[in-house]
């Protein structure tokens, strides 16, 4: 089993910043990869980034590249989401994931083990 921690959301103006971190506990060397993904009401969580444990490869989605970064402190066993140029649209409950296996990266149906979530809100 792997636990999941997500902290760093909150309230910030378009145009700012937010770092997200995801403190990860337990089995953890089992761990292929871990993501962010987010989601809004009514809507399905939806990929934002990854980041494979051997090596570090990093993957993004169309509407993360160029303001997002995925980032990871093996030590620390922390992940973190850098967010810059936050847009309102960015607004969702934003979930840290692991997979124990490589399945793929973009579905959430591929990761086994979920945090409980950190809400981000950005206002214009």
């Amino acid at each position: 089993q792997v636990q999941l921690v997500e902290s760093g959301g909150g309230l910030v103006q378009a145009g700012g910043s937010l770092r997200l971190s995801c403190a990860a506990s337990g089995h953890t060397i089992s761990v292929y990869a871990k993501a962010w993904f987010r989601q809004t009401p009514g809507k399905d969580r939806e990929f934002v980034a990854a980041i494979i444990s051997r090596g570090g490869k990093t993957f993004l989605a169309d509407s993360a590249r160029g303001r997002f970064t995925i980032s990871r402190d093996i030590g620390e066993n922390t992940m973190y989401l850098q967010m810059n140029s936050l847009k309102p649209d960015d607004t969702a409950v934003y979930y840290c994931a692991a997979q124990q296996h490589n399945r793929g990266l973009l579905a959430s149906a591929d990761y086994d083990f979920w945090g409980q979530g950190t809400q981000v809100t950005v206002s214009s």
